[in-house]
């Protein structure tokens, strides 16, 4: 049997294309089980398959993506789970006459914390279900498709590298913005899903050939992965009551050239394609000379990750400033904050160093007596709330961080392991399952060694260790551990020294903590400026250092520049020309008082906005008042961000919890009077639509708004729809459908709702769903996202559309 891994070294394969589009033309109805079709309707599913093999695909998949236990429950098939997927198998490779067999896997439905109600364990669990039958039926390889949250595809990598040494391709979906529905961008999904384990990286769905070669573009520079692309047929379109995505078979074959041109092994379609179109690449694959060669830039750099944002530590990147301020050890505040579980704080002090100049986090929640593995877990949650820098994690504890680790949004850097035999057996396999990078401190059991030489040693043994466990070179960072001139000042330099024997002779990344070597004496910072511009000069990485010390911050911004690596020192430059002017740090909140609530709402603080809110109401403030002049602005702020892509659906949830936490006290205030609603919205999925993810969002915000909601779920029959708004006497109907076969389903449900006598207006919108085709079937307003919602659905009731009864 054909070996995938061997295959992509020796030329680019051609996947197959839709499953579902083929799948509709022979007769799949709206909101049927696809993969019900794997044992009832066997010749159907393998007649897809035969077509996509007679049109050329070197890879077909298995008709199980939704084969998951979550979405087979909304057809009551989740015991059916093994055996719809192993069906899946036997049935692709049946047809396959030779080809390789991708075991499709997509989402669940369901996001992980704190976006969701999901952690990585169960979802973990969940894959691991679904792929166990898969991998045991013979499957050669797995594609996770279409994934929108790192967290949830991450977690489906790890299930899948659990199970067994197979191919893995993981592919995520990005908006026209350029990013994921829950704000991750190409760059960073490509790193974090490379640490985590994935054989190969890319795109599909949601966008043409033209966004996912960009979406390429940007992953080719930062990751050695072989690249995936599968767009859709073009952008979906209605015409009458069909779907149609408008690219021709010649119109996909066009750009396979170019996804050769940035170095695409592996080529294909989503949603519209057809064999048709699949046959045609093939043509346009075959007649072309093969893909290009591709450079990673900076390749020795170590590169880290959060949802969004990416640093590159090391090689020829510049000297980084890694902020230390999230520690709780000397800092009685922060750590009371950690002993009552409250990690506001947190957040403030993460956003206060980002301003400052941090670029990444080191984040430590040591206080004797609690509970660390928790409060790492609270306060990486709250953290990522607040920076999009990756993350630091810091405790000697393994299972602690492994806490911060199964919450983490990227890839991180795991502070530290040493040395010592037990250290290096419990950390490094965390890093290798979780995909982190790891610190290495040069000590062992016998202590710090006294000369460079033997630090170098320690390094080398860490180095090789970490090796032999699959963990890259370039992700094994190394601290030759400062100290004290005032205590050992003869072995200040063997430091020194030591950071340019690693850099020489490993080839490795270095990171010191700054501060410990003026620890016991006078006007510290001239000491820790000394030592950090001489560290700088042996090729050090990054400095771990307080970011709102002057001096030393001064001094790594014009390191930067005697070592050539900010040119022309236009960074510096711009820093001194803005010195003293623009706003404050970021994050810095005010104490109390309308202002601070506000912030608080719009920062996403639910604990801080709770408080505020009944200090206010304690100093007199009016109920309504509070409502409508400062936690409705606030959210108003939120919606802006997000359409100007500064906020993402992680920050835009938290600033709806925060508005929820403060306005718990206003509900006890106000239970004894006659309060002025904003009107009652009916809100429903439509029938044959089992996908409700972005209505449950909508809701949220809606109720954060004011609005009561009537949430009729998912699947709803038009006729359900227009019984229950009748009955219940609602002011508006809001109605969702994600995929484009189910589309049509809103034209009957409106059309019923007018044939009912309602007269309520009706706002829709969903993932495939247009303005065009809102106005087409009668809807009375069109939502493209959750915050533009509340604006329609606000300008349709206008104030006060009644009250509360």
């Amino acid at each position: 049997m054909a070996d995938f891994r061997e295959m992509i070294r020796e030329r680019s394969l051609l996947c197959d294309g839709a499953m579902g589009t083929m799948l509709q033309a022979a007769g799949l109805e709206a909101g049927q089980c696809p993969e019900l079709l794997n044992v009832q309707r066997p010749e159907t599913v393998q007649a897809v398959h035969r077509a996509y093999v007679e049109a050329g695909a070197d890879i077909i998949e298995t008709n199980t993506f939704g084969g998951n236990r979550v979405k087979l429950a909304a057809f009551g098939l989740e015991a059916r789970t093994e055996e719809l997927n192993a069906a899946g198998v036997r049935i692709a490779r049946e047809a396959a006459a030779g080809r390789l067999v991708a075991a499709s896997v997509g989402p669940t439905g369901r996001f992980l914390g704190p976006v969701g109600d999901m952690d990585l364990p169960e979802a973990v669990e969940i894959f691991t279900q679904q792929l166990m039958p898969l991998c045991e039926a013979g499957a050669d390889l797995i594609i996770l498709e279409t994934f929108t949250d790192i967290k949830e595809i991450r977690a489906a990598v790890i299930a899948a590298r659990a199970l067994a040494d197979i191919p893995v391709i993981a592919l995520m979906t990005f908006e026209p913005s350029g990013l994921t529905l829950l704000g991750s961008s190409p760059e960073a999904a490509a790193v974090t899903l490379e640490a985590v384990g994935a054989d190969a990286v890319g795109s599909n769905c949601g966008l043409g050939p033209d966004g996912i070669l960009e979406v390429l573009r940007r992953m080719a520079a930062v990751t050695r992965l072989p690249l995936v692309a599968m767009p859709n047929a073009g952008m979906p379109r209605l015409e009458g009551d069909r779907t149609v995505f408008p690219a021709s078979p010649e119109e996909m074959a066009v750009p396979v050239a170019d996804f050769l041109g940035l170095g695409a092994s592996v080529m294909g379609g989503c949603c519209g394609t057809t064999a048709s179109h699949i046959a045609r690449m093939r043509e346009r694959l075959d007649s072309l000379p093969g893909r290009s060669d591709r450079l990673l830039t900076d390749p020795s750099a170590t590169r880290l990750s959060s949802r969004s944002g990416l640093l590159f530590l090391g090689g020829a990147s510049p000297l980084r400033a890694i902020g230390e301020r999230l520690n709780p050890t000397g800092r009685k505040a922060l750590a009371q904050s950690v002993r009552s579980g409250k990690f506001d704080p947190y957040r403030e002090e993460a956003a206060r160093q980002v301003q400052a100049g941090a670029q990444l986090l080191d984040v430590n929640v040591g206080v004797p007596g609690i509970d660390e593995e928790e409060a790492m877990a609270q306060a990486v949650l709250a953290v990522q709330q607040a920076v999009s820098v990756p993350l630091c994690l810091d405790s000697p504890r393994p299972e602690v961080i492994e806490a911060g680790l199964r919450v983490a949004d990227g890839k991180v850097l795991i502070n530290s392991v040493t040395g010592e035999k037990e250290s290096l057996d419990r950390v490094l396999p965390l890093a290798r399952k979780y995909g982190a990078a790891v610190l290495g401190l040069t000590l062992d059991e016998k202590g710090i060694p006294a000369t460079a030489g033997e630090r170098l040693a320690i390094a080398r043994r860490i180095l090789e260790t970490a090796l032999s466990m699959g963990i890259p070179r370039e992700d094994v960072v190394i601290d030759c551990l400062t100290l004290s001139a005032g205590a050992e000042q003869e072995r200040v330099m063997e430091t020194i020294r030591a950071v340019g024997l690693v850099k020489s002779e490993l080839g490795l990344n270095t990171l010191l903590g700054v501060s410990n070597v003026s620890y016991g004496l006078p006007a510290r910072e001239f000491i820790n400026a000394a030592f950090l511009g001489m560290a700088a000069a042996s090729g050090l990485s990054g400095a771990i250092v307080n970011p709102f010390h002057e001096t030393s911050m001064g001094i790594l911004n014009a390191a930067r520049v005697i070592l050539n690596q900010d040119r022309q020192a236009s960074a510096y430059i711009a820093l001194h020309s803005a010195a003293g002017e623009g706003p404050g740090v970021q994050g810095e909140t005010a104490e109390a008082g309308p202002e601070a609530l506000m912030r608080s709402v719009v920062q996403g603080h639910p604990e801080r906005a709770g408080e505020l809110a009944s200090e206010l109401l304690a100093q007199g403030v009016e109920p309504m008042e509070i409502s409508e002049r400062m936690l409705i602005p606030a959210m108003s702020e939120v919606g802006e961000r997000f359409a100007r892509n500064e906020y993402f659906l992680p920050q835009v949830l938290m600033s709806a919890r925060a508005m929820k936490a403060a306005f718990e006290p206003l509900k006890e205030a106000l239970k004894d009077q006659d309060v002025p609603r904003r009107g009652t919205i009916l809100m429903a999925t439509v029938e044959g639509d089992v996908h409700d993810i972005g209505k449950n969002i909508v809701i949220t915000l809606l109720e954060n708004h004011g609005f009561e909601i009537i949430d009729l779920g998912k699947n709803v029959p038009g006729e359900e729809i227009a019984r229950q708004a009748a009955a219940r006497d609602v002011d508006a109907i809001g109605l969702s459908a994600l995929m484009t076969t189910t589309m049509v389903r809103m034209k009957e449900a409106i059309a019923t709702v007018r044939q009912a006598g309602l007269g309520q207006p009706v706002v829709v919108g969903g993932a495939a769903v247009t303005p065009e085709y809102a106005a087409e079937i009668g809807a009375d307003g069109y939502a493209r996202d959750a915050t533009q919602a509340v604006t329609v659905f606000s300008e349709l009731l206008g104030e006060g559309a009644g009250h509360v009864r």
